[in-house]
């Protein structure tokens, strides 16, 4: 799947974008309420998964069309299995730090929205952080969603003293 945007481009990741995703993942600025910096295969192996999701499913490279930098990577995924989120279609997003505050971020999930309920049967569409990350959090309102707290939980990836696993979920119905 291919989303454009008025200032973007997702489109599936290619081999001379992981540089780039690369060091969006090994940064700790980044990565402080979303999980361990990843290692260069940990990073291959994201991008791994999330080219082998079914149904048009899983995150894109995030292209400025200016100057064809890869500056993000978001999109859909399935709800993590073992969490109440399962089956759910989760969206996501991750941009490289020199591109905050520019709005990259909510015009790419609005993009990605629009082809979700173009292409998707989907009733809703779920998104998860720790509770702590009050960017995210503003970020998912901005895209309309709201907080809904039966759906909160302990993520199973963290230890449960770890501040990242107390998450909060997010929903957005069909419109």
């Amino acid at each position: 799947m291919t989303i454009e945007t008025p200032r973007l481009i997702l489109r599936p990741p290619v081999a001379a974008d992981r540089a780039a995703l690369h060091a969006i993942w090994r940064d700790p600025l980044v990565m402080a309420d979303l999980g361990p910096v990843k290692t260069a295969a940990e990073s291959d192996a994201t991008l791994a998964r999330h080219a082998a999701y079914p149904n048009g499913l899983g995150f894109n490279a995030v292209v400025r069309r200016d100057d064809s930098a890869v500056i993000g990577f978001c999109g859909l995924k399935p709800g993590a299995p073992d969490t109440p989120i399962a089956g759910e279609v989760e969206a996501g997003w991750v941009i490289a730090r020199a591109y905050w505050r520019h709005g990259y971020a909510l015009e790419a999930m609005l993009g990605v929205l629009d082809w979700c309920w173009a292409h998707t049967d989907a009733p809703r569409v779920v998104a998860i952080t720790a509770r702590r990350n009050a960017k995210s959090r503003g970020m998912m309102q901005r895209l309309g969603m709201s907080h809904r707290p039966e759906l909160d939980f302990v993520h199973p990836q963290f230890g449960a003293d770890d501040p990242l696993a107390d998450v909060v979920t997010y929903a957005l119905p069909r419109p």
